[in-house]
């Protein structure tokens, strides 16, 4: 686990990112970190590959690979870390965020 600017990523995360980029042959990705208005708690969080990044985001290199948040979700993701899990409910990346007061049962969406 690595931690820079108060966002932290597991190990597991760093792993399954750096498959999901070697699977896309284009090493120039970056994974985006975002929050959004919505879901059932107030904010969401959202991720998604892009090839650039925008003049105001803040970048982390995390053992090869490129994170990106915006300041504005920086704000909200502050402590928090990103992981990948495997279980009943499926794969994907989750936030473990200790600025929530709320959270959904899925743990995509929070409130503050």
């Amino acid at each position: 686990m690595t931690d820079d600017g108060g966002l932290k990523i597991t190990d597991s995360a760093i792993s399954q990112l750096n498959a999901l980029i070697t699977s896309k042959a284009n090493p120039e990705l970056r994974f985006r970190v975002y929050v959004q208005g919505g879901g059932c708690s107030g904010f969401q969080y959202g991720f998604q590959f892009e090839e650039e990044s925008a003049l105001d985001d803040i970048e982390f290199d995390r053992n090869g690979v490129k994170l990106v948040v915006d300041p504005l979700s920086l704000q909200y993701l502050s402590g928090a870390e990103v992981d990948f899990i495997d279980d009943l409910m499926g794969t994907r990346f989750i936030v473990n965020n200790p600025n929530a007061s709320t959270t959904c049962g899925c743990g995509a969406s929070f409130g503050i």
